[in-house]
């Protein structure tokens, strides 16, 4: 499958619906060089998943039933936004674990809303059944083309803005965005896929040869807590020889802390993922190696203003 002319599709798609999201090159974080940074922290809804959802709901029609979709939060939040956006009825299944936070932006979209105990795993169950008795559309979190295509969008937008960097590092929970980031770059540049020690489904898929459950916990849980990667995302990484690394939690809030001492830029622990990997030495670039990090996501638990 070529993933370009789809991602260009689902720009030219979503344009009027998603934001343009800054970007920055900065020094700091105690960091030998310059990184650029692409704030998609400040999408709809607080992360990038705005992308996937409107793409997925522009390119054909919805039933009567409305939608559907399990989430750890980020993805049901974005996706109730955008049906409330183009009108539709949306029914947002999440975990226990996906926090008041995230919990309460779903509430505000207007949603119904149904909050289950467990895991990412044990809403996506829950939503499936809910699909299979009324008829309504499914928005996968991360491993559909819509959605893959939608998130690809976000590193053609950076190219567009003069991304400069040879590699570029990004978080991975299910691998919706890097599966996109993956598919727009076809190798042009060296993507790192960053996950937690404690939920790291890509690093264990690609150790074991295919997608395989792992156990999910730690302070990014609630957003790269997907118990087994997408089969798009694992394929594109085999495809693309995309390198994987593990951060700790304490590396997690350490680069979420200093996102925000330094910069002002507040996050949540999976928006600082990527940088914890250059902070915490996990990824060392090589010398005159220029290098860019995704902020993913800026839903922090408990809302800092709330």
């Amino acid at each position: 499958m070529t993933w370009k002319p789809r991602i260009s599709a689902a720009a030219k798609r979503i344009a009027p619906y998603v934001q343009r999201t800054p970007v920055m090159t900065t020094q700091g974080f105690s960091l030998a060089q310059p990184i650029e940074l692409k704030l998609e922290q400040l999408q709809h809804t607080g992360t990038f998943k705005a992308r996937g959802a409107f793409n997925t709901l522009l390119s054909g029609p919805v039933p009567q039933a409305g939608i559907v979709a399990a989430s750890g939060g980020n993805h049901g939040a974005a996706v109730a936004y955008a049906a409330q956006t183009l009108g539709h009825t949306a029914h947002i299944f999440v975990p226990e674990m996906a926090g008041p936070s995230k919990i309460a932006l779903i509430k505000r979209t207007g949603a119904q809303l149904t909050v289950v105990k467990g895991e990412y795993a044990n809403a996506a169950e829950a939503a499936a059944e809910y699909e299979a008795a009324s008829g309504a559309m499914q928005i996968h979190a991360y491993d559909a083309p819509g959605t893959v295509a939608g998130q690809g969008t976000c590193m053609a937008e950076w190219e567009e803005q003069g991304l400069m960097a040879d590699t570029v590092l990004i978080a991975v929970g299910g691998g919706g965005l890097i599966a996109g980031a993956l598919g727009w770059l076809e190798g042009a540049r060296k993507v790192v896929a960053v996950e937690p020690e404690t939920s790291c489904a890509l690093h264990a898929a690609l150790a074991n040869g295919a997608p395989c459950d792992v156990e999910v916990s730690g302070v990014a849980a609630n957003a790269l807590g997907a118990r087994k990667v997408g089969q798009i995302c694992y394929d594109l990484a085999r495809e693309h020889r995309a390198e994987s690394v593990l951060v700790t939690n304490e590396a997690i809030t350490s680069a979420q802390k200093a996102l925000w001492q330094e910069r002002r830029l507040l996050v949540e622990p999976a928006g600082a993922t990527a940088l914890a990997a250059l902070m915490s030495g996990a990824y060392q670039p090589a010398k005159g190696e220029r290098v860019a990090v995704l902020l993913c996501g800026a839903n922090i638990a408990p809302d800092p203003l709330a």
